[in-house]
């Protein structure tokens, strides 16, 4: 997840757990070795990142558990979404160049390979 903006699969989330009754499992995964040397503690940075994130963007109503991983994204969220018995997946596509054609990589694996129905939000 890129910080800043709401994105549109964070919305789309959202506004769907109220009328299923659902929680909300907001999550980051951050790279297994950091390209910025200047971050010490990977898991307490990308942390606070994710709560200054969803404190940005308030879910009225819902519950959310703020997860961080880290390691290959597409692995990650399968993983997650396994572990804790997840309903549905709301992911963002992530090539809006080649959006009208292809799903990006990340999504066509979590797709591919989720035991859940997924939801693929265009931006």
């Amino acid at each position: 997840m890129s910080f800043g903006r709401a994105k549109p699969a964070q919305r789309k989330a959202q506004n769907t757990a109220p009328r299923r009754s659902a929680r909300l499992i907001t999550a980051t995964v951050a790279p297994e070795i950091e390209r910025n040397l200047n971050i010490y503690n990977s898991d307490a940075y990308w942390g606070e990142e994710l709560r200054k994130f969803v404190a940005a963007h308030p879910a009225q109503g819902v519950g959310i558990d703020l997860v961080v991983r880290k390691g290959a994204v597409h692995r990650q969220i399968v993983e997650l979404a396994h572990e804790r018995k997840v309903d549905l997946i709301v992911m963002e596509a992530a090539n809006p160049k080649v959006q009208d054609y292809l799903l990006g990589t990340t999504a066509s694996h979590v797709v591919t390979h989720a035991e859940c129905p997924v939801y693929v939000v265009r931006s």
